[in-house]
């Protein structure tokens, strides 16, 4: 549970961070932006470093419930509810994640 609890922290750090910087850059939002954006794009690459994993197998979990966190984003902050085929491709890609993060050791 704490391994799914600090990919899901780390996927809101870098959904975020990017958000902020969309906003600012595509609806000409204020330059203030890009501090949270910085600051949240920071406590991702950190965030990262605290799996226990070895770097390149929790990038590619990682992969996996980015995807996901995303279509949770396009359906909370853009007001998009997400196609039947956007929930099965972040299944997959969760399910994915799953194989990758809780294979026999």
């Amino acid at each position: 549970m704490k391994t799914l609890l600090l990919y899901a922290i780390t996927a809101l750090a870098e959904i975020a961070g990017c958000y902020w910087a969309w906003l600012w850059a595509k609806q000409q939002g204020s330059v203030w932006w890009l501090l949270p954006s910085a600051l949240s794009l920071a406590a991702f690459a950190w965030l990262l470093t605290l799996h226990e994993a070895a770097s390149g197998r929790v990038y590619a979990a990682y992969g996996g419930v980015y995807i996901g966190a995303a279509i949770l984003w396009l359906w909370a902050v853009d007001g998009i509810r997400p196609s039947i085929w956007d929930l099965a491709g972040a299944g997959v890609a969760l399910v994915g994640m799953g194989i990758i993060v809780f294979q026999p050791r």
